[in-house]
């Protein structure tokens, strides 16, 4: 019997075919690469040399992933995570110090473990501290030289060092489509599950809703993002947030007349313009770790 003949992959090739993928564009990712459009075509073809699999179709004039493409994209990423990894671990093995973020709490839950487990491994010698807050508070303590980064909605107050990160889509989320239907059913005013005011999505909910002229009511207010999503699972009402870290059991409501709101931008703000290289390496992995949900993000790493 022929023993099973074991494959090892390109990371080149998979790292072309992963930012390839988040950007939308393999042209780009050359740019990006610094590679031409006949060395990435090449890459991409060894790659479905190597698994005997199609990766890519067109759809009109792009080209998107197939089933196995879609696999290979999730095993990619965690392949070229753990290579980055390793290889942050070794060359910044002597970095010490201490670095402090903060997060809004929107991604504090979905980002810090996998952002401060990775970190911890690979620069051991240094000591993290993270803050879940608002908007206001991260960015007074980024001002105030309390916070080295700080990952923050974007609205009209701004930093001295802000790095604008691409838009985040945002939904109407809550426990159940039903529950929605019956509200406008019955003509009833929406019940709103809102942060206390000032709030980037709670003005926004409110606007989307005035536009349209749909009749709402506040059933709902927290300080803490765990109150809101502890609300819309008991099924008080909706709420307007990304779904970046979207709790099980809650779903993104879609109705004829739900108006559709813009996607939300986000800003990575800076203590200072050039990073000490605890900070610059933590600002590295917070970005990889975005490019899931924020595609263009990962290539702002170099930037």
């Amino acid at each position: 019997m022929q023993p099973f003949k074991r494959m090892t992959f390109d990371l080149d090739a998979l790292r072309t075919f992963v930012i390839g993928t988040e950007l939308g564009s393999f042209t780009q990712a050359a740019d990006r690469l610094n590679r031409s459009t006949s060395a990435v075509s090449a890459q991409l073809k060894k790659l479905e040399q190597q698994t005997g699999l199609q990766l890519l179709q067109k759809s009109g004039r792009r080209l998107i992933l197939t089933d196995s493409g879609e696999l290979l994209m999730a095993y990619g990423r965690r392949l070229l995570a753990l290579n980055d990894e390793a290889f942050s671990a070794l060359s910044g093995r002597d970095i010490a110090g201490r670095v402090r973020i903060g997060l809004q709490e929107d991604f504090g839950e979905a980002l810090l473990p996998e952002l401060l487990g990775q970190f911890s491994r690979a620069h051991p010698l240094v000591q993290i501290s993270a803050r879940i807050g608002r908007n206001s508070e991260l960015l007074h303590g980024v001002r105030q030289g309390e916070l080295d980064l700080a990952l923050c909605w974007q609205g009209e107050e701004t930093s001295r060092f802000m790095q604008p990160l691409p838009a985040a889509a945002l939904s109407w989320i809550g426990l159940d489509a039903t529950l929605l239907a019956r509200w406008f059913g019955q003509g009833e005013a929406l019940p709103l599950l809102l942060f206390d005011a000032p709030c980037l999505m709670r003005t926004r909910a409110i606007d989307a809703l005035d536009h349209a002229a749909i009749p709402w009511r506040v059933a709902f207010t927290s300080r803490s993002l765990s109150g809101i999503w502890a609300a819309a699972a008991a099924g008080l009402g909706l709420t307007l947030r990304s779904d970046i870290g979207l709790p099980a059991g809650l779903q993104k409501l879609q109705h004829p007349l739900l108006p559709q709101v813009p996607d939300l931008a986000m800003a990575l703000h800076l203590g200072q313009e050039i990073l000490p290289p605890a900070a610059e390496r933590l600002r590295e992995i917070l970005l990889t770790q975005l490019a899931p949900v924020l595609p263009q993000a990962s290539v702002m790493i170099a930037d």
